[in-house]
This record gives C-alpha cells, sequence and structure tokens, in this order.
C-alpha cells in the first residue's frame, strides 16, 4: 500500500470517527476540552502507528489510547492540580435533553468506574473488551461496573429526591 493510499484511509478514518471517539473522550475525561486534547494526541500517535492499527481494529485501537492517555494524563497532573482555590471550570458538554443529570452523576465517579461505565454502556463493549481496552483484567471491570452503577444509583436517587 502506497502512503499517499495510507494517508487517504487515516484520514478517511479520522472524519468518520472523530465524534463518536470525541463522546467518549469527552465523558472518560468529563471536559470537552481536555477530550479534544487528548483525542488529538492520540490521534497522532495512531498516525504513527496506523499500518499497524488499521490491519487490526482502529476503533478498538483508539479507544485503548484514549483510555490509557487519559490515565497517564491524570497521573502526571493530579499532583499539580492542589491548590487552594478551585480552578475555572470549562463549559458543560452539550448532551441530548436529560442527560444533564446523568453527566453530573458520571463526573462523580472515580476515573476508572467512569471509564469503565462509558465503555461498557456508551460504546457498548462487552466486558472483554472494555478489560483489554483499559489493560486490566475481566473481573476488576465487572467489579469497578458494579461499584459505578451503585453509585449512580444513588447519586441519581438522591438528586430526585432533593428534587421534589
Amino acid at each position: 500500500m502506497s502512503r499517499e493510499s495510507e494517508d487517504a484511509a487515516y484520514a478517511a478514518f479520522v472524519e468518520a470517527a472523530w465524534h463518536r471517539h470525541l463522546r467518549t473522550a469527552t465523558l472518560i475525561t468529563g471536559d470537552r476540552h481536555r477530550a479534544e486534547e487528548l483525542l488529538q494526541d492520540c490521534l497522532v500517535k495512531l498516525y504513527v502507528r496506523w499500518r499497524r492499527a488499521a490491519t487490526d481494529d482502529p476503533h478498538a485501537y483508539l479507544r485503548r489510547m484514549l483510555a490509557n492517555g487519559h490515565v497517564s494524563w491524570w497521573r502526571r497532573r493530579r499532583r499539580e492540580l492542589l491548590t487552594d482555590a478551585p480552578p475555572d471550570s470549562a463549559a458543560p458538554v452539550a448532551l441530548p435533553d436529560g442527560t444533564e443529570e446523568l453527566r453530573r452523576a458520571l463526573l462523580t465517579l472515580p476515573e476508572r468506574q467512569r471509564a469503565v461505565v462509558v465503555l461498557r454502556h456508551v460504546e457498548d463493549l462487552s466486558e472483554k473488551d472494555t478489560a483489554a481496552a483499559l489493560g486490566c483484567s475481566v473481573g476488576t471491570v465487572k467489579s469497578q461496573n458494579a461499584r459505578a452503577m451503585a453509585r449512580l444509583r444513588t447519586t441519581l436517587r438522591e438528586h430526585q429526591e432533593a428534587t421534589r
């Protein structure tokens, strides 16, 4: 395959997959601007590895890159975010009607649980595929999902009771 045809295949992949993976990145990071940055960084890295990724499933490859990229970013930055004043927050992500409450509830989850919920229930991956994307065991995915769903139920129930 020539370099021009590889570039064309990559460009077609990015154009077709941008919105889907931006939604995933936004839900994983909880911030639209950080998600765009993460997705762009991962797409640059994917371009370098395009020959290998294109022969397999490039969507799965990119999802794993997004999850790992966010965890790496969070690990590098978590110590630097300790301040005496909270930072300004970015504008909320525009989601379909009725999902703002769910988005807020997702943001209360720890990073790993949020990634599991997004991959399992938004991206509709199996437990095995989610485990592969996150680099953990299927048992970890099951336990993180169970804990996350219990916490989401509690958070959403408390919010409903508070709004009554």
